[in-house]
């Protein structure tokens, strides 16, 4: 998700970057998370809402994972142990309630890193748990080498010289297009396990609306758009959310969301290195926006809807993130949000909310779907922010049985969205 979070771990062993097989490995401690606490910090005041969010900027001790755009939300922050006793004791100067979440955030990582090297062990790939980038590119190659109607996609390479791997999935000529985005938030681990698993159905499932579905358009996937910092949740820190390329001697990275070109920098980000936020230092600064746009470009007229994966607060978002002004077919967008979320919740109940980045969350610019819908007039243009919803503090560790149901009510979306947006005309002039 886009949260406003400080993350600078100059505590993290400091990264050695050597080339091996022509891909960056980086050699560093893995980053641990022993003792730190999670609050949940609710202001009951605009003063109280302020002094909280000025901690924010203040200490990269502090590690935002939800940030509270009003009174009476809630912000919930993960606390290193030696900066507990000074940030209790702000909060209780000031009298702004809080409690205490979680005693100990490793725990939960810990738990997630034993269960899936034995899960590795067995060589599968399904969706009962999450894969490594190499498992989810070798998967993808499989997929192309045993179906003709798949073809491999080479978007360019990373900071660290990763593949951005992605499939054309096609079963002829003349179809309008769909793109596809997972994982440009390294730690949103649902996120790439969503689109696989949508991948594999469009491919194999024998459903007939899923079939209708399929074969109605070309499809552009691309599972993880930020490699080099998805491998870096498995190999050091599970909480890196940007790309990895250095800026200074302690910060890496800039905020591949906030990195596009349009309006960029303007709303929601940060111009510290170290945040997670960080918008970069220029429009498409980082190599991986610069070569997945260049490779959306060359689709201009084809495409009909673009639409990326992240978590989580189960919403379903769309154009504008830097302004409240409305976009020119706000209404549409409104309505086929609002279709589609009531389908999600068909299977399992699952509740979204929907609407407007810029007044559903909060401002943020320079986002790929707002850049798709501005740049490329892409008219259907989502976000969806997957399960669980916002009362949860863990969403980056979702449960692994979670994958099949989070897969198959947002499939069922998917399918509303694109048939409602159809109804609208959105594909008739794209092939």
């Amino acid at each position: 998700m886009v949260w406003n979070g400080v993350f600078s771990r100059c505590a993290v062993a400091l990264v050695a970057v050597m080339a091996f097989g022509g891909v960056a490995i980086e050699a560093a401690e893995v980053a641990r998370y022993d003792n730190y606490r999670l609050y949940r910090v609710t202001p009951q005041s605009e003063e109280q809402l302020r002094a909280v969010a000025a901690m924010e900027q203040a200490s990269d001790s502090l590690i935002f994972l939800e940030t509270a755009r009003k009174v009476g939300d809630r912000f919930d922050i993960v606390v290193a142990p030696h900066k507990l006793a000074d940030f209790t004791e702000t909060l209780e100067a000031d009298y702004i309630p809080h409690q205490v979440i979680d005693e100990n955030v490793q725990n939960a990582f810990d738990q997630e890193r034993t269960r899936i090297t034995n899960k590795r062990a067995k060589g599968t790939f399904d969706w009962s748990d999450y894969h490594t980038l190499e498992e989810i590119h070798a998967w993808l190659d499989k997929l192309a080498s045993e179906h003709s109607e798949v073809e491999l996609l080479d978007a360019g390479r990373s900071h660290q010289n990763r593949t951005l791997k992605g499939v054309k999935l096609s079963y002829g000529e003349g179809r309008p297009g769909v793109f596809i985005e997972g994982g440009i938030h390294a730690r949103e681990w649902i996120s790439p396990a969503t689109v696989t698993y949508i991948l594999n159905e469009l491919v194999n499932s024998e459903d007939a609306q899923v079939r209708a579905l399929a074969e109605k358009f070309d499809w552009y996937v691309f599972p993880s758009v930020n490699p080099d910092g998805y491998a870096y949740t498995f190999q050091v820190n599970r909480l890196w959310r940007k790309t990895r390329k250095p800026y200074g001697p302690f910060c890496y990275g800039a905020d591949p969301n906030r990195n596009w070109d349009f309006h960029w920098a303007e709303q929601g980000t940060s111009n510290n290195a170290c945040a997670d936020t960080y918008a970069g230092p220029q429009a498409f600064s980082e190599v991986e926006t610069r070569s997945l746009s260049a490779f959306v470009e060359k689709l201009r007229g084809k495409l009909g809807a673009y639409i990326a994966f992240h978590s989580y607060s189960q919403l379903l978002l769309f154009p504008y993130g830097h302004t409240g002004e409305h976009s020119p077919n706000h209404k549409d967008l409104n309505e086929i949000a609002e279709a589609t979320v009531k389908s999600l919740a068909k299977r399992y109940g699952t509740q979204y909310k929907y609407g407007n980045v810029y007044d559903a969350i909060y401002p943020a610019s320079g986002s790929s779907v707002d850049w798709s819908y501005g740049a490329q007039d892409v008219k259907i243009a989502y976000t969806y922010e997957l399960r669980p919803d916002s009362d949860a503090w863990n969403g980056f560790v979702l449960p692994p049985n979670q994958i099949v149901p989070t897969g198959e009510e947002t499939l069922d979306s998917l399918v509303t969205l694109l048939e409602e947006s159809s109804a609208r005309g959105y594909y008739d002039a794209k092939n």
